[in-house]
């Protein structure tokens, strides 16, 4: 049995204060945690609600779920729903608040207690079993996948989501090591990839980039938010805020990419004599990208590669 981490005391929420903020939150209004984590986040949207306001947490993670239903027992504000955030418009339509959000918060990637307990696989520093699910009950272990995968479809993984210049060397590598022992363990994947990895860069563990990638097509995390993020809109009512935060620089580049597409309202080619005011664009880009300050990374280093983007949806979405 999986020891539960509910207490959510040290766990520190990404851009506390600017999320809230950029939600604009209404005292009376519905508000969607898409990513809930350990709450820190729900716990701020709730604080700012009164009694007929209404908060939905949503997250595939058996761990969070559970302590969202240890840390909002009996607060009748909350639903707590255990779900990919890709499955959004399906949870939100039996809920009947399509198009009735006031705002939905992604806070994308790993979480602290998912990183922080060995036994999920996520971490290259402490040892455990090799997993890395964000659902252990859903999907493939990282252990049998490294069993099977081909070499060059390994070496594509790792090179195209961990952006990881060794990845031709760490594949080879990993499907070498595979011929002799099978690999079950986090520490035994760490020492093929140190092994593997001719130089290291300055602060930066050899192991970062394979374990990222490997976590990010298990889970199927930029599938996950290329679906999500139509949804979302949808889930908006006028004036309703997306306030996404992304982690990793190809999650940033699809949200930047939706937003200004959005923004820009419907695809006419360029030249195409169309004003302005018929574009009827679905969003409203609203501020610009926002990152962690020197002393919010000093307290909590997981916020230095952290970017938050916003956009309000707008009434032109409705016409």
């Amino acid at each position: 049995m999986r020891l539960i981490t509910v207490v959510t005391q040290g766990h520190k929420p990404v851009l506390f204060s600017e999320v809230m903020q950029a939600l604009n939150i209404k005292v009376n209004g519905t508000y969607i945690d898409a990513t809930f984590g350990r709450g820190g986040h729900s716990r701020g949207i709730l604080d700012l609600l009164a009694d007929d306001g209404r908060l939905i947490v949503i997250d595939q993670d058996p761990d969070a779920v559970t302590a969202a239903r240890s840390l909002f027992a009996g607060d009748p504000r909350v639903v707590i729903l255990h779900n990919r955030f890709a499955e959004l418009k399906r949870a939100v339509r039996a809920l009947s608040i399509a198009g009735k959000a006031d705002g939905i918060v992604f806070d994308l990637g790993m979480s602290s207690p998912q990183v922080d307990d060995a036994t999920r696989g996520f971490s290259f520093t402490a040892d455990g079993p090799l997993d890395m699910r964000m659902d252990p009950d859903a999907g493939v272990a990282a252990a049998e996948w490294l069993d099977t995968v081909e070499c060059r479809q390994l070496e594509q993984v790792i090179r195209e989501l961990g952006e990881e210049r060794y990845a031709k060397r760490i594949a080879f590598a990993i499907v070498s090591a595979r011929q002799q022992q099978s690999i079950q363990r986090t520490r035994q994947l760490v020492e093929i990839i140190e092994q593997a990895v001719p130089k290291r860069e300055p602060h930066k563990h050899p192991a970062t980039r394979t374990f990222q990638a490997i976590r990010m097509f298990l889970n199927k995390e930029l599938e996950q938010l290329r679906d999500v993020l139509p949804q979302a809109v949808e889930t908006l009512a006028t004036g309703g805020r997306l306030v996404i935060i992304s982690f990793h620089s190809l999650e940033d580049r699809i949200v930047k990419r939706f937003l200004r597409r959005e923004s820009k309202g419907d695809p006419y080619p360029p030249d195409f004599p169309i004003p302005d005011h018929q574009l009827t664009p679905r969003l409203r880009l609203i501020g610009r990208p926002i990152r962690a300050g020197a002393n919010e990374v000093s307290r909590n280093p997981r916020a230095r590669s952290a970017v938050m983007r916003v956009a309000e949806r707008t009434e032109a979405a409705y016409a």
